[in-house]
């Protein structure tokens, strides 16, 4: 079983440390790494694979620097990153059998793999199409193809579903969850929905430091007891929006039923509910979303 170990690591920009002194430790299965935009998750992937280099600390692969194991530590990385560059007159075969001679993929291999991923994220019957044709979602799942192409044991995916409607995110997340066997995939985002039923260990980044590691429902006991749900009229509603975190309002005729974070109760008739990993994420971004 392979053991990507992150030991103090720190990235630092000038005055900026967009990574701070991060440890963590990363075995079979999925990651959610859950932040705003700006907690430092991007730089946090390029130091994992070996893009950037850490100012302070280490990367270890099973004990091994990442940085002195070099082309070997490349065939067990597949990566998307956030800005994933393509060649717009390539069509979408043409491009990951290109992707594949990079990563020197036999032939054969090269073109088995290609019709096979070019299946898994639904773009079969694109594959001559070029990609400047693609809408937004179409080059997503073509860059979620290309990282898997070498069938990694390490996948990093960095806002994967960048573009994707509900219905790709849902294959989306089935992709991931089928692969995941016996493979690390770190997977960072900023939107609950994409990692909450197929993690198997969140972080919670923020200010490039981890403010929570654990199971979703070891970090959603963390909220347990300040989570309600009311329903009150819009005057109600409005006074209540000012006071508290609400992670959902809505509309039910002439009231008005809320999702609030709160230490108390904070209204009459509030009842106190399960928390869910949404409301952990507004718990810990409320600033940021606001």
């Amino acid at each position: 079983m392979l053991e990507l170990t992150l030991n103090q690591v720190t990235k630092k920009y000038k005055d900026l440390c967009a990574v701070d002194h991060v440890e963590a430790v990363f075995t079979h299965g999925v990651y959610g790494l859950l932040g705003a935009n700006g907690a430092g998750k991007t730089t946090l992937l390029r130091l994992m694979c070996d893009i950037l280099r850490p100012d302070e600390g280490e990367i270890l692969l099973d004990r091994n620097p990442i940085n002195r194991l070099g082309a070997s530590y490349r065939r067990f990385l597949g990566y998307l990153p956030q800005d994933f560059g393509f060649y717009p007159d390539f069509t979408a075969e043409r491009f990951l059998l290109y992707m594949a001679a990079l990563k020197a993929l036999p032939s054969l291999e090269a073109k088995r793999k290609t019709a096979e991923l070019l299946a898994m994220v639904g773009l079969e019957d694109s594959k001559n199409k070029k990609i400047k044709t693609f809408s937004g979602g179409m080059v997503r799942r073509l860059g979620i193809a290309q990282a898997m192409l070498n069938d990694p044991e390490i996948l990093i995916l960095d806002e994967p579903t960048a573009g994707l409607d509900p219905k790709e995110r849902i294959r989306f997340r089935n992709i991931i969850s089928s692969f995941s066997k016996d493979r690390i995939v770190i997977l960072s985002t900023h939107i609950v929905s994409d990692v909450e039923y197929i993690a198997d260990e969140i972080l919670l980044m923020k200010k490039g430091r981890f403010l929570q590691q654990g199971s979703v429902e070891n970090i959603t006991k963390q909220v347990r007891g300040r989570v309600w749900e009311l329903v009150t009229d819009h005057a109600g509603a409005q006074r209540l929006n000012g006071l508290y975190a609400v992670s959902n309002l809505k509309n039910q005729g002439d009231k008005v039923a809320m999702r609030i974070l709160a230490q108390d109760s904070p209204a009459p008739g509030a009842v106190c509910v399960e928390p869910m990993l949404e409301d952990v994420y507004l718990y810990y971004f409320r600033e940021e979303a606001e």
